[in-house]
């Protein structure tokens, strides 16, 4: 970097800027490269990909302007996408959570077979508060394919009335 800024003929005030510049942005892609594999997302997906002419009934957010409802909590907004398979309710959510963690929110993307294993392990090993808590963390909860799959007796009728550690922010 230092010898583009001398083949630049930068000034030294120039430089100092460039390099300063280069560093933030490289840190801000590690950033949200770290924060995409803690949400384990199960693939990239942006919102310029999405075919936004195959479903007219949705309005075509502009890329890098997504923001959480105004004057809400981002926590306490619930934004279902409902639709029958391969509609592209997945690559919505996965490209909106990758907006959220660009403007530095905490995301955890999880498909809803595996939050209901998750939940009933935890249960049974009387674990239930801790992992209730752990899920309470991110800003952004992504449940994916809530509905595509029956879910166990024990399972669908988990309690988790008696933990209050696990509430809406």
């Amino acid at each position: 970097m230092l010898d583009e800024a001398a083949r630049s003929e930068m000034t030294l005030r120039e430089a100092l800027a460039f390099l300063v510049t280069r560093e933030i942005a490289r840190r801000d892609e590690r950033r949200i490269s770290m924060a995409s594999k803690i949400a384990q997302f199960p693939f990239v997906r942006e919102l310029d990909g999405y075919d936004f002419d195959a479903q007219p009934s949705l309005d075509q957010p502009r890329s890098g302007n997504w923001r959480p409802a105004a004057g809400s909590p981002m926590a306490t907004t619930r934004s279902p996408f409902l639709g029958p398979p391969g509609t592209g309710k997945t690559h919505l959510a996965v490209s909106l959570g990758r907006e959220a963690i660009r403007q530095n929110y905490s995301v955890q993307f999880v498909t809803a077979a595996t939050l209901v294993a998750m939940l009933a392990k935890a249960h049974g090993d009387g674990a239930l508060e801790k992992q209730l808590t752990t899920l309470s963390r991110p800003k952004l909860l992504i449940i994916d394919e809530l509905g595509y799959l029956p879910f166990e007796a024990n399972a669908a009728h988990l309690d988790t009335s008696n933990y209050r550690r696990f509430s809406v922010r």
